[in-house]
């Protein structure tokens, strides 16, 4: 799910009347938290008790924990910044190496801030969010740190010089635990987006006040810059930094899909960018491009640019009122535009072609040729069957970008390359499973609508050809993200490697074929998602690659709607299913923290015309005592304040309330991603892997 929480985690803004199981929305009430250790002490004795268990928790905990992993890394001033988590740094250590020592074997870091240090010295469970470094001197750094891995977090000032705090009493900027943000302006001034109490935020939980905060003055009586409608989804601002084109933005965002983007000039008047609310937009120095995710007229009888396009213009003119747009990337049938990154001087886009990427670099025209074409420039070294991802060292001054390209087989690999040129191989991970005999091909099934769904398919080392394989198939299908070819140590180690097959779905709601894949699947039409994901199931059968009985399927947060729904639609297909995370109760889910802002994507159940389509995909009204269903494993954390976790007890209490076959465990830290560390990953990866492996009958070797 794609953001965030109210502020009060613990209560509900409505009533849950007469749910017989309303009572466990309460989420650190006693009785609840009694059920929740309860479930936990079952799964614990049960499921988590096994050798076998151990062997696949120990066996994921190495691949997180491995010290040969990349060290991904961020180009700060003169020096890498890197993230790091290990065993012995279960929270992780912010640090920090040159070039030169960066590209050794074995580089030598500066620990800037350790985490678990931190905690230990505070008694606190802080989590890493992220930090923003002041530029152009890069001295000071504002840190975000979280609760348990929850979405609201607090931000403290930390001088790079000294690797101390600045308290607020000696002038230092400090944001209260709350969602929303600092950002730098300059040394003495920060953007702030936050609680500050009634009437601050949307009611989906965000901030709905920008304010520009000087050094030395109380937070609460610094200026409103711009404020947004309380039933808008967030607001968000901050400052550019690219030399000569200092200025600050602001976006008022209506829905996950609509918003309008503002530009703040220096004498402080606000310049509303005038492009269609659907559309995403993007500044880098005189250029604006344009993100369509509708068909757009720019000019009444002119041209129209189909959703999906990408269109530049230069941002004085289109200020200005000029309507002269470049087209830079148009939609087929087959491919779409997956995401988009600038150097100094060129624009890097990366595009699917039936979920399979590649990248274009274009450089643009000097103004005021605005009319020129933009000059492709060959991209070398892409990888022929797999994903790249790219994206800037230092798109301010320089034209390198980083290339990470990954597979279902082939582990990681870092490089660094000037556009154009051939990458620089820089690190490479480790491989953590024997891929000799593991088959990777792409197929594609037939939806009800006769719609083409691809799907990967990547079968394990000694999976059976008799069509007996225990299979996982996977998905997501909502808030238009893509799930593409990956590598990951854990997948291979606990399934592959011990016979398993596992699919990979690409269903609508997602963005692998751009909006219109997307669209697709909002509101009433949400049932085409599910439709695709049985189309897989059944595709897999008949293929002869399994049979329901050893068919398993898992899914998170929005991935967590979609296999509750598989399990209340389509049990007869499935001999298991995964449930994490999960968006489940479809008449609660916009009472329940930031429930409200995904309305424009599933819709509004006090609407009655909408909940005549939400009941119909809403698996806790679903769910028929009368039904026989597959095994469930239900995980979600009780620190999660995006998704609630009512969401998934409701549904494991009803279940076991009417004799059916549920697991349940609850996390009590993690937050949407369901653990704060490692040693937490490894343990919730392992309990659905072994839950598969002894419900689909995965013999380990």
């Amino acid at each position: 799910m794609s953001d965030a929480a109210t502020p009060d985690a613990a209560t509900p803004d409505a009533p849950a009347g007469d749910d017989p199981y309303g009572w466990l929305e309460e989420v650190d009430g006693e009785r609840a938290m009694g059920w929740v250790l309860e479930r936990n002490a079952e799964t614990l004795a049960g499921l988590a008790a096994t050798a076998e268990f151990a062997t696949t928790r120990d066996a994921v905990r190495e691949v997180l924990d491995s010290p040969a992993k990349i060290p991904e890394v961020s180009l700060i001033g003169d020096r890498l910044y890197n993230l790091w988590r290990d065993a012995e740094h279960p929270r992780g250590l912010w640090r920090r190496t040159t070039w030169d020592s960066y590209a050794t074997a074995e580089p030598e870091w500066e620990t800037v801030l350790d985490i678990d240090a931190l905690n230990a010295a505070e008694g606190e469970d802080w989590v890493w969010h992220g930090a923003k470094v002041l530029r152009p001197d890069f001295r000071r750094a504002l840190v975000d740190l979280s609760h348990g891995g929850s979405d609201a977090d607090v931000t403290r000032e930390l001088d790079l010089e000294t690797l101390q705090w600045i308290a607020p009493e000696d002038g230092g900027f400090e944001r209260p635990e709350a969602k929303g943000s600092l950002s730098w302006v300059d040394l003495d001034t920060v953007l702030v987006t936050t609680d500050l109490g009634p009437g601050t935020t949307t009611t989906s939980g965000y901030p709905r006040t920008v304010r520009l905060w000087r050094r030395g003055t109380p937070m609460a009586q610094t200026p409103e810059l711009f404020a947004i409608d309380e039933q808008d989804l967030a607001v968000d601002a901050w400052h550019d930094h690219t030399p000569g084109f200092d200025r600050d933005f602001v976006v008022r965002a209506i829905d996950f899909y609509s918003a309008e983007t503002w530009l703040r000039r220096p004498d402080g008047e606000l310049v509303l960018i005038d492009v269609p609310r659907s559309a995403e937009t993007s500044v880098h120095r005189e250029w604006l491009l344009i993100q369509l995710r509708e068909d757009w007229t720019p000019v009444p009888g002119g041209a129209t640019h189909p959703a999906g396009s990408l269109l530049a213009a230069p941002l004085e003119a289109w200020l200005d009122g000029s309507r002269d747009l470049t087209l830079l990337f148009v939609p087929t049938a087959s491919t779409s535009l997956a995401g988009l990154t600038w150097t100094r001087h060129h624009l890097l886009l990366t595009v699917l072609d039936d979920v399979r990427t590649t990248v274009v670099a274009l450089t643009p025209p000097d103004l005021p040729e605005v009319a020129a074409a933009w000059s492709p420039v060959a991209v070398p070294g892409l990888p022929e069957l797999g994903t790249v991802a790219v994206r800037a060292v230092d798109r301010y001054e320089s034209d390198d970008v980083w290339q990470v390209t990954t597979g279902f087989t082939t582990p990681a690999t870092l490089s660094v390359a000037t556009v154009g040129a051939e990458p620089r191989e820089l690190k490479s991970a480790p491989a953590f499973f024997d891929p000799e005999g593991v088959e990777v091909v792409q197929h594609f099934a037939r939806s009800d609508d006769g719609t083409r769904v691809p799907y990967f398919l990547v079968r394990g080392t000694g999976a059976p050809a008799d069509g007996t394989a225990a299979t996982l198939l996977y998905g997501y299908g909502g808030f238009e993200i893509s799930l593409l070819p990956s590598y990951s140590g854990a997948l291979g180690r606990a399934w592959l490697a011990q016979g398993g097959v596992y699919a990979l779905a690409n269903i609508r709601g997602g963005g692998e074929y751009g909006p219109s894949w997307h669209q697709a699947a909002l509101r009433e039409n949400r049932h085409r998602a599910y439709q695709d994901f049985a189309a897989v199931a059944r595709d897999l059968v008949a293929r002869g690659v399994t049979t329901a009985a050893h068919l398993g399927i898992q899914g998170g947060s929005n991935g967590g709607l979609l296999t509750g729904n598989m399990l209340t639609q389509y049990p007869e297909l499935l001999g298991a299913v995964v449930i994490q995370v999960p968006l489940l109760d479809m008449k609660r889910y916009s009472h329940l923290l930031a429930g409200a802002s995904w309305m424009a994507e599933y819709g509004d159940p006090d609407d009655p015309d909408d909940w005549e389509f939400l009941r119909t995909f809403s698996p806790y009204h679903l769910l028929d005592g009368s039904r026989a269903y597959p095994p469930v494993l239900l995980t979600t954390s009780t620190r999660d304040d995006r998704v609630h976790p009512g969401h998934a007890r409701k549904v494991a209490a009803w279940l076991r309330d009417h004799d059916k076959d549920v697991t349940y465990y609850e996390n009590v830290e993690g937050g949407h991603g369901g653990a704060a560390d490692n040693a937490q990953a490894a343990f919730m990866s392992a309990l659905a892997y072994r839950f598969l492996a002894e419900r689909l009958g995965l013999d380990r070797t």
